[in-house]
């Protein structure tokens, strides 16, 4: 798909005897396991992705720490995405120790799992953000359709933040939900410089979702943000709760089919790159 060495711009791992990663349970099966920036490798390495971002999957910086010490073994590893505390007294000066290390590139607070779709918004908050700020940290917006209108007034709030949604912002495929998804989306792309990641879209359609199930939804993302504002992503091991590594790079080659080469490569590597300053 690119003549450029590819990036994968989300894909995890984990160790279950750390014991915080909350909703990994063993109700989990296909995923409930020990995985290794090595797994994730011999996933990638046949598409020819040669580096990725591993994003947190616990909402603890003891978590951001192991990720950051797998980035520390893995030149793959091109960047962490990790967890802070946004609400702690002391959050901006645990945000910049985070930052010195070279390889953290983002934050990403747990939106999905906070009952409050407006929780980001609360003043408290401004601080943390104001440091993600300071320390050039990209902040990744882990959310649903309901949390989007309060995403945009973030954005409009601190225009310096610079956002990327994480999987779309999760459309329920599996039930065939367009709206509000769609137009809030949307209003994302036309009224922030906010990024969007192509991922996690198999594993919103169900297990064993059949070919072709999550083009509509594809299709609108690249026509909503274009072909500079996309990043492609796996969210392995994640996606094997629906499907496989292979299997969404089938759906991908689809989706990014009537781009032209260097659209195709912005996508698949050079937003990441250029997003995450790796």
């Amino acid at each position: 798909m690119s003549i450029l060495p590819m990036v994968d711009a989300h894909f995890h791992c984990w160790k279950l005897a750390r014991a915080d990663y909350g909703w990994l349970a063993p109700a989990l099966a296909p995923i409930y396991r020990d995985v290794a920036v090595a797994d994730w490798q011999a996933q990638a390495a046949p598409h020819g992705v040669s580096g990725g971002v591993l994003v947190q999957a616990a909402p603890t910086e003891a978590e951001t720490q192991f990720l950051l010490t797998q980035a520390d073994a893995n030149p793959a590893v091109l960047g962490v995405v990790g967890w802070a505390d946004l609400l702690a007294a002391d959050a901006p000066e645990r945000i910049h120790a985070l930052a010195q290390h070279p390889r953290l590139k983002g934050l990403r607070p747990m939106l999905q799992d906070i009952s409050d779709p407006a929780w980001i918004l609360q003043p408290a908050l401004a601080p943390a953000l104001h440091a993600v700020v300071e320390c050039a940290l990209v902040f990744d917006a882990l959310v649903k359709a309901e949390h989007l209108p309060h995403l945009l007034t973030l954005a409009q709030r601190h225009p310096g933040l610079r956002m990327v949604i994480d999987h779309a912002a999760k459309p329920d495929i599996a039930a065939g939900q367009w709206q509000p998804w769609a137009d809030s989306l949307a209003r994302m792309a036309h009224e922030t410089q906010a990024l969007c990641k192509l991922s996690g879209l198999m594993t919103e359609a169900g297990p064993n979702p059949p070919d072709g199930a999550v083009q509509r939804w594809g299709q609108h993302v690249l026509q909503s943000f274009g072909a500079q504002r996309v990043l492609w992503g796996s969210d392995w091991p994640v996606l094997e709760l629906s499907g496989s590594y292979a299997g969404w790079w089938k759906e991908t080659e689809k989706l990014l089919a009537p781009l032209g080469a260097s659209e195709r490569a912005a996508v698949m590597g050079g937003n990441a790159r250029r997003l995450y300053r790796l």
